[in-house]
């Protein structure tokens, strides 16, 4: 039986700490993996401590080339989307990632969706050399979350709020 607990940790392509926080298990379904990481959360951001201010729900599909952070206000973003590799999950309890730089963001006031980081993407694939097979599957999950945030498609369109009411 797997932990309530996850830890959650996301690195660079070049393997450089990104992000690295412990996380609740609150529900697995067809869509992935929900976790909640309620306000106060003991965290590593960029190989820096920090702490969780917001709470937040994060969903880690069982195949995609993302995942998706799920916010109440005060933040801006409602939805936050990172371009990341497939999940890679450590006896149930530690999930991998490999942040891809890209994101994809739906803002809260005016539902914009849009596209972040383009420039650390083109950046980050000369120079430490992104496969091309890499670079289209990021590039296509970035192509298909425009959509998905905009178009009222689940997860992103209310299924979220039943788990994100758990840790606010």
């Amino acid at each position: 039986m797997p932990s309530d607990v996850v830890r959650v940790i996301y690195r660079k392509y070049d393997g450089s700490a990104h992000r690295d926080y412990p996380a609740r298990r609150l529900a697995e379904d067809d869509l992935g993996v929900w976790l909640g990481v309620p306000a106060g959360t003991e965290s590593v951001y960029h190989g820096r401590p920090s702490v969780e201010q917001i709470p937040f729900v994060l969903l880690v599909p069982r195949h995609g080339w993302w995942t998706g952070m799920f916010n109440p206000p005060p933040r801006t973003s409602e939805v936050y989307c990172d371009i990341a590799t497939p999940a890679r999950w450590e006896d149930g309890e530690t999930v991998h990632l490999v942040d891809l730089d890209l994101d994809v963001v739906r803002r809260r006031e005016t539902g914009l969706v849009e596209l972040r980081d383009e420039d650390e993407f083109a950046d980050h694939r000369a120079r430490w050399n992104y496969p091309d097979d890499l670079v289209a599957e990021a590039e296509a999950a970035a192509r298909w979350l425009l959509g998905a945030l905009g178009d009222g498609s689940e997860p992103f369109a209310t299924s979220y709020r039943k788990w994100l009411a758990l840790v606010v």
